[in-house]
């Protein structure tokens, strides 16, 4: 099932999608279930929200997929290539992507299959691990490419406020291995790949992290992008669609000058 989180009637609920409305939930359904509390939306009258906000971090994978690694100059590295992204950095779907032009003379796009958590999980085994996914979204993993490679270390280039666009809803019953990525900049298709072509499997990357750390509900595993990352501009949109899923579509603009 589709669970989004959204915006109605100047408040934010959680629903259901089904034949084009939300079925309005009584709360958060990773914590309080999927109690319906009788109310219907419809989705052309709801505001999509990121479907979840992450409570303690955003996880991120490096160099998933081969040919991703290849068109950066890198090689694939052996092991999950973790790095974090702060909550503060989570958007919507529709919500504008803010370019950090003052700082940054080139950002990148990077569509991702995310991986929502549902419990806590800390030394899973592999073979388990998918019992900790409550469900999956999209991402984009906006990244500015040129402080990426000045710095060395990733946190800046890729923790701007609004450089991890989520959306546009949670799918609960969701099977990776037939499902496609496809991101588009106004249209132009710029990224195209099975997921199958990950390196490391979901599973395999939930093991690996929580033997790091402790992954709590709401944290979000962003498992890597395809080959075909590239710049957009002030006035594009990017949109990513992964079959099975749905679109995350978000406009672009330059940081305003500073007061």
């Amino acid at each position: 099932m589709k669970i989004a989180r959204f915006s109605h009637d100047d408040g934010i609920k959680y629903g259901i999608l089904d034949d084009g409305d939300l079925v309005v939930l009584a709360g958060d359904p990773m914590f309080a279930g999927y109690e319906p509390t009788g109310e219907r939306v419809p989705l052309a009258d709801a505001a999509l929200l990121a479907p979840v906000i992450p409570r303690s971090k955003v996880v991120c994978v490096g160099r998933n997929y081969h040919d991703h690694a290849a068109e950066l100059g890198n090689v694939a590295p052996e092991e999950p290539m973790l790095f974090l992204k702060p909550n503060t950095a989570v958007i919507g779907p529709g919500d504008t992507i803010v370019r950090p032009s003052a700082l940054s003379e080139r950002t990148d796009y990077e569509g991702e299959l995310v991986a929502v958590i549902g419990r806590i999980a800390k030394n899973v085994s592999t073979e388990n691990a998918l019992d900790y996914v409550f469900g999956y979204t999209i991402g984009d993993d906006v990244t500015a490419r040129d402080l990426q490679r000045k710095d060395g270390q990733w946190s800046r280039a890729k923790g701007f406020d609004t450089f991890c666009p989520l959306g546009p809803w949670i799918e609960t019953e969701f099977d990776p291995a037939d499902a496609e990525l496809t991101t588009r900049v106004n249209g132009e298709v710029r990224q195209h790949a099975p997921l199958s072509d990950m390196i490391h499997s979901v599973a395999d990357i939930i093991a690996y992290a929580s033997a790091v750390f402790t992954l709590l509900p709401g944290d979000v595993i962003m498992t890597g992008t395809p080959a075909g990352v590239g710049e957009f501009q002030a006035g594009d949109t990017i949109e990513v669609e992964i079959t099975g899923i749905g679109t995350l579509r978000n406009p672009a603009r330059d940081a305003l000058p500073a007061a």
